[in-house]
């Protein structure tokens, strides 16, 4: 389910469930979360992460992600990316769609094929995406553009995803790791305090009892249940707001 490979000072981990387009399961958020902290502790200065096949990442995995184990891993695991002291780039080399996007979002830096593209489509499927995310994403790409992602669940192209500051760079994995040997080069101690500054946006503020009680009343929606059978249907979801 996961691949590491190291050159140097770089350590590339690659998403190997390419039967599921690379969604995240539990097992999956584990192991990755894992892989991060061990890379750290081996003295991995940059940390580089991609997807195997044609997607970075299809998102959660839906047979799983109503399970409320599921979510808190996923959590721990886009936290643990935000706080290790070294840079982690994701090279997005092909569609990223929901947690996909998020775990974009954790890294620092994001390379981006030209042909890959970004969505959260959780208003299609009657689900919602955390306070995290959607301030992440805010602080990235700015308040017009995460409305348009989020509000209008629509897909961003390579190109917008660099007009909008998502992306840093467009290229492919090999664009991304000989960035990332390049970045390890430099001072350890100063990135790790440039990391500290760039992430204490506001995400982690305590988050308000009535936007909890938004979140989780989307999550455990008649909606979200139709949202399910109508993509395991293969139909549009009629959605009713209860």
């Amino acid at each position: 389910m996961l691949g590491i490979d190291r050159d140097g000072d770089v350590v590339t981990i690659e998403l190997q469930r390419e039967e599921r387009r690379n969604a995240l399961n539990e097992e999956l958020v584990n192991l990755l979360r894992e892989a991060v902290i061990g890379a750290v502790a081996d003295g991995a200065r940059v940390i580089v992460i991609t997807g195997r096949g044609p997607l970075f990442c299809a998102g959660a995995d839906l047979s799983g992600v109503y399970a409320g184990t599921f979510l808190s891993a996923l959590l721990e695991m886009l936290h643990t990316i935000e706080s290790v002291p070294v840079p982690v780039i994701s090279a997005i080399n092909g569609g990223a769609l929901g947690a996909g996007v998020q775990l974009a979002l954790a890294s620092d830096l994001r390379v981006i094929a030209p042909d890959a593209y970004i969505a959260i489509p959780a208003a299609k499927l009657g689900i919602t995406v955390d306070r995290w995310t959607v301030r992440r994403l805010v602080s990235i790409i700015g308040g017009g553009p995460a409305r348009t992602v989020l509000l209008g669940a629509e897909s961003v192209s390579a190109q917008d995803a660099y007009s909008f500051g998502f992306a840093n760079r467009i290229g492919g994995l090999a664009e991304a790791q000989a960035w990332a040997k390049s970045i390890a080069e430099l001072a350890p101690l100063s990135l790790r305090h440039l990391k500290l500054v760039f992430n204490d946006d506001g995400t982690r503020d305590p988050e308000p009892q009535h936007q909890r009680a938004a979140l989780e009343a989307a999550w455990s929606s008649a909606d979200a249940e139709e949202g399910r059978l109508a993509r395991q249907e293969r139909r549009s979801a009629k959605f009713v707001g209860r």
